[in-house]
């Protein structure tokens, strides 16, 4: 018997190896040649240990011949294929194996993997073929195979020598791995490049028209990857196809079976999946024994976010959900933690599932650009390492820079999701505000968690983010107008059992059901015949319909084949007969609707087996139909979207004992040194209510000026400057950063301000710099420098008891949205409240003749403990409080309380694009579809240079110049577009809006 020599390698190659290598790793050199009509691989092995090391030798199914270490035998026995020794410098190992093609056949039919393959229709080679020595090491291959053979492995260098009756092939691969495979076949090769990235194909003669859609599948794959996550780790990727029906990822390589690949969808997203792995698995290792991260996170980023590219991303969790429920029974739920491999579907559910959704909802906890900073440190710090859910943690703590602590503990450890219902639901009339009430029950032990709420009324729709973490929790919720429908989590951002309205009958209730039967019809049975051996053989109990009756559909899901069945007449009446081919249709089962009946209908046997073999690769859909084994229908019932809780009864409201009206209320205030109006800040009739008062007070010869949360104090001069004319409207937004520090659009304050411009009101700036409170927030009023505390009022109450309980209160309920520590929020929003009562009374100290209207948020006015009650402190002068109606007002709420009507805010015209400020320069990132820019002809990645004559230096620059633009009026931008070479162009596109 011929064996291998062991590779000699080369000094340059050892030594940039071993530069790169973080680690003194193993350097693993492995020779191999095959004998394909025999099934046979004959191999050595040697391994260079720089350090002393324990190694646990694992060899399989291989027939080992020799070991020696450092040239002598070595003395230990081998045990169950395992050799335990500690050695340093270098083992050398011979060995063969036989893999034979009946039984791995027959082996990918149970378990969905091949790792074993030679023969003449090639090789395929992906775990267990060669001596093991764990951990990671360092690979150099080399491999000889039959002329006529095309090899590929894990590399970035390839070197290919040899004749028509052999080829000899060596692999470089420059990084620390846990294994390598070697795929070989008959395959013609194909390269193009992308991004500094060889791209090849390995793809069967036949199939070679397939190309160059996988080329450029690939080509936008890691285009994208390369802008969420990192650079793409190495120098080559290959699409290797195979004639086994693989799926499977390793560093430079995915495989795809022929299957697979001739199958459209389905490639389009396995190749995605495939390519996210080379980050996710690939570089940056699984610790497997303390869990798989990958799967969710890849499931996450590929499948989901391809569908969330489309606008339904909703469904993809929702489907994600209908797999756990369908799936994981008590017996089979462990915690996702223990996820380790796909072994069956209820695994795969968790796994990918749940560990999907976790994803998803720590992307929404931390905020998208935090999430994605996070997993681009994580790689960074854990590449070609193994790494633990644990590693993830703190990567996305030191990212948020939250205690992600609970988050984690309760998704990862925990068995089971969350199952909720709400009771009690109702339209309640309090103090004349209409409000919905329910409770919110949770089923077992409960888990903290945000459950967003949709309120309908016929007055529009509103969102608001419901914070769960009691079994029993009970919410009162102010509404404008007439309550029609309450819908929670319709977004599917909570991973939690459906409710029955919501769980669509599909093929994986079938499949999953612990109790189910396949009905054996007593006409047409030999129809389907290779159905009912597929059924039997994944445990379908077998009953002739003669022999069902209504216990047994109540108790199990069944699946009937032929369309005259007795048992579907029972339950259904008449089943209208499918179009030809094979069509399996789920509906509800009438006796019991948490089971389901699959009606099974085809033209002729032939239509059968193929598509009997394809059912579970189906299991979303409600109806699917096959022709010829090929899918040419598939839909999926539709069910509620969300929890919905209808609110029927018209709500009338309780006219107060009395009542008075705005007109009334300015006569009597209007000799109030003070007077606040609240206001929600994106509420344009509560900006209304504000202008009301300021011009009566002013057709009234009333001497006031108006103060302003909306600007800080160190604007006041750009202010000044606007209301005296030195200085044009944009400029002031500009010099002011309106946009950038108030952020809500500016045309619900304009009318207030352009009326303050034209009769000579002085504006007041009242706010602090908001740097200084965020800090504050964090850290405490300590942490600030002495120039911050310069800025800062020298006095400041803190002994207002009910306000500290109230703010401890919105504390509890938001507080993994700001500050960990409620004392430093107790001193940012008191510092907050108090600078805006100071800059008032040094208003009002300097021009004590002077009233003031204070504008800003109702949070500041109501109950007086905000601003009203502080400046009151200050300076003893009067004051009179007007709040927009939000909550359920008591006497001391405000001494108004008003309800204006909706009305809705001037239109702002968007051009459609999303902007960054990046090297200096103002880039589009995106541009939405159908938008005026699209329109136009302004383009992704287009540097825009102004708007007419207004330079865009900023990503604020843009909304300034368009806040107050009409629609029909026209403009000119001028862009930078890249040329396709080097250097950019200068384009200019007319826009009428």
């Amino acid at each position: 018997m011929k064996v291998l020599t062991p590779i000699v390698l080369l000094a340059g190659i050892f030594l940039a190896i071993t530069v790169n290598a973080a680690e003194p790793f193993p350097v693993y050199n492995l020779s191999v040649s095959f004998d394909t009509k025999k099934n046979l691989l004959r191999g050595s092995s040697t391994i260079i240990f720089p350090e002393e090391r324990k190694v646990d030798i694992t060899t399989g199914d291989l027939t080992v011949l020799s070991v020696k270490l450092n040239g002598q035998p070595l003395d230990q026995k081998m045990k169950d294929g395992k050799i335990k020794v500690v050695l340093k410098g270098t083992l050398e190992i011979v060995f063969e194996g036989t893999f034979r093609e009946k039984y791995e056949k027959e082996a990918f039919k149970e378990t969905g993997l091949t790792k074993k393959f030679i023969g003449d229709e090639g090789i395929c080679l992906t775990g267990g073929w060669f001596p093991s020595i764990g951990g990671v090491s360092l690979y150099i291959l080399k491999a000889v195979l039959p002329g006529g053979f095309v090899a590929v492995s894990e590399a970035d260098e390839v070197k290919v020598s040899g004749n028509e009756k052999s080829r000899e092939y060596s692999f470089v691969f420059p990084h620390p791995v846990t294994g390598i495979t070697l795929i070989a076949g008959k395959y013609t090769e194909m390269k193009e490049t992308f991004n500094g990235i060889d791209i090849y194909g390995y793809f069967f003669p036949g199939d070679r028209s397939f190309a160059k859609t996988y080329f450029e599948l690939t080509k936008r794959y890691l285009g994208m990857y390369e802008k969420l996550l990192t650079p793409y780790p190495y120098k080559r990727f290959s699409i290797v196809e195979s004639f086994l029906p693989a799926g499977e990822s390793m560093p430079t390589i995915m495989l795809l079976g022929s299957e697979v690949m001739r199958a459209g969808f389905i490639a389009e997203t396995s190749l995605g999946h495939g390519i996210l792995h080379q980050w996710f698995g690939s570089l940056v290792y699984v610790d497997y024994p303390k869990g798989d991260w990958s799967g969710g996170l890849t499931a996450y980023l590929s499948d989901h976010l391809y569908e969330e590219q489309k606008g339904t991303g909703w469904q993809e969790r929702k489907n994600l959900m209908v797999d756990y429920e369908n799936y994981v029974n008590p017996e089979k739920e462990f915690p996702l933690r223990n996820f380790i491999s796909h072994g069956d579907f209820s695994s795969g559910a968790i796994g990918y599932g749940k560990g999907a959704m976790l994803f998803h909802m720590l992307k929404n906890l931390t905020g998208e650009d935090t999430f994605y900073q996070a997993l681009k440190e994580f790689i960074k710090e854990k590449q070609f390492r193994e790494a633990s859910w644990d590693d993830l943690k703190t990567a996305f703590e030191t990212a948020s820079g939250k205690n992600l602590e609970w988050f984690f503990s309760q998704w990862l450890a925990r068995k089971g999701i969350p199952s909720i219902e709400i009771r009690d639901p109702k339209v309640v009339v309090l103090k004349g505000i209409q409000t919905v009430s329910f409770e919110v029950i949770q089923k077992g032990e409960p888990f903290k968690f945000d459950l967003a709420l949709q309120t309908r009324t016929d007055e529009g729709e509103s969102t608001e983010i419901l914070k769960i973490e009691k079994e029993r929790e009970r919410f009162e919720i102010p509404v404008c107008g007439n309550t029609v429908e309450l819908v929670f989590d319709g977004n599917y951002d909570l991973m939690r059992r459906l409710s029955p309205e919501e769980y669509p009958p599909v093929v994986s209730r079938l499949l999953g059901d612990e109790k189910r039967i396949v009905v054996i019809p007593e006409e047409e049975g030999d129809i389907y015949g290779d159905l009912v051996d597929v059924l039997k053989g994944k445990g379908f109990v077998l009953m002739a319909e003669s022999e069902i009756r209504d216990e047994d559909i109540k108790k199990n899901s069944l699946l009937v084949p032929g369309v005259e069945s007795p048992v579907l007449k029972r339950l259904f009446g008449v089943v209208k007969r499918p179009d030809s081919g094979f069509t399996l249709a789920v509906k509800k089962n009438p006796l019991n609707t948490s089971k389901v009946i699959a009606v099974a209908y085809a033209d002729s046997r032939e239509d059968v087996l193929p598509a009997a073999e394809s059912l579970f690769r189906y299991g979303r859909y409600s109806l699917i139909r096959f022709k010829r084994g090929r899918n040419i229908e598939k839909d999926t019932a539709e069910t509620e979207k969300g929890i919905r809780v209808g609110l029927h009864e018209l709500v009338i409201g309780i006219q107060p004992q009395k009542t008075i009206k705005l007109d009334e209320i300015i006569l009597k205030i209007l000799d109030k040194p003070v007077i606040y109006v609240g206001e929600r800040h994106t509420n344009y009739e509560d900006h209304k209510v504000q202008l009301k008062v300021i011009m009566s007070l002013h057709e009234n010869g009333r001497k006031f000026a108006i103060g302003m949360e909306m600007f800080q104090k160190s604007f006041q001069k750009a202010i000044n400057d606007y209301l005296s004319g030195t200085i044009n409207e944009k400029e002031f937004l500009k010099i002011t950063q309106y946009f950038r520090r108030w952020q809500y659009d500016y045309n619900q304050y304009r009318e207030i301000i352009e009326y303050a411009r034209a009769k000579n009101i002085p504006v007041i700036a009242l706010n602090i710099w908001a740097e200084i409170v965020k800090r504050v927030a964090a850290d405490g009023l300590d942490a600030l420098t002495d120039l911050e505390k310069a800025e800062i009022p020298a006095d400041m109450d803190m002994s207002d008891e009910d306000y500290r309980e109230r703010l401890e209160e919105i504390f509890e309920s938001h507080k993994e949205l700001g500050s960990r520590d409620f004392n430093n929020f107790y001193q940012a929003q008191i510092l907050w409240d108090e600078t805006m009562a100071h800059s008032i009374d040094a208003f009002l100290n300097r021009n004590p003749d002077y009233q003031m209207v204070v504008l800003a948020g109702a949070g500041h006015i109501v109950y007086g403990s905000g601003i009203p009650k502080r400046a009151f402190r200050l300076n003893g002068k009067e004051y009179v409080t007007l709040v927009p109606g939000t909550g359920v007002p008591n006497e001391d709420s405000g001494d108004f309380v008003l309800f204006p009507e909706h009305i809705s805010p001037p239109n702002t015209i968007k051009l459609g694009v999303v902007l960054k400020k990046m090297n200096g320069k103002v880039q589009i990132l995106e541009i939405q579809p159908a938008s005026i820019g699209e329109k136009a002809g302004i383009e992704k990645d287009d540097i825009i240079i102004s708007v007419d004559d207004w330079k865009i230096e900023d990503v604020d620059d843009l909304r300034i110049y368009m806040f107050d633009k009409k629609q029909g009026e026209k403009m000119t931008i001028k862009v930078l577009r890249k040329k396709f070479l080097l250097g950019y162009r200068e384009l200019e596109f007319n826009i009428t809006l």
